[in-house]
């Protein structure tokens, strides 16, 4: 998670939404990303995408079994379809998102039971860094 902090970081510097994320496989970090909708002038390029992208690139297969994905901030209804497709063992997220979440908050796509696969949760995981992080960036984006 101290990673996915670091990119996150990186991405508030750059003025994107500070998220981050790594796929790890193995204990070796095989992707790493932070948000870069507003660099790419793309409303996917959500840090989860991109490191899923990476990862089925570096792979060369669309299923990334035996991978855990660490992100700062509860997955959204588009990044949790994209960890279900492309079958991630195991999710870790760092801060809840009481907006728009869909790893419990709102809802939960992760452990949907009509979906084909779901992935181990846990959520909560550096929480109060993670969830400063972000409220330090809104707060300076409002004043």
């Amino acid at each position: 998670m101290r990673i996915a902090l670091d990119e996150a970081a990186e991405a508030a510097v750059a003025g994107e939404v500070p998220v981050g994320a790594i796929i790890v496989r193995d204990g070796e970090v095989m992707a790493r990303a932070g948000n870069a909708m507003i660099a790419a002038v793309d409303p996917t390029a959500h840090a989860e995408l991109m490191v899923i992208k990476a990862a089925a690139v570096i792979t060369g297969d669309t299923r990334l079994t035996g991978c855990t994905l660490y992100v700062t901030l509860e997955p959204c209804a588009m990044c949790a379809g994209a960890m279900v497709l492309a079958r991630v063992d195991r999710v870790v997220f760092g801060a809840w998102d009481n907006k728009a979440g869909m790893a419990g908050s709102v809802g939960d796509l992760l452990r949907h039971q009509q979906l084909n696969h779901r992935p181990e949760v846990q959520g909560g995981v550096c929480a109060d860094e993670c969830s400063a992080l972000l409220t330090t960036f809104f707060q300076a984006k409002r004043s």
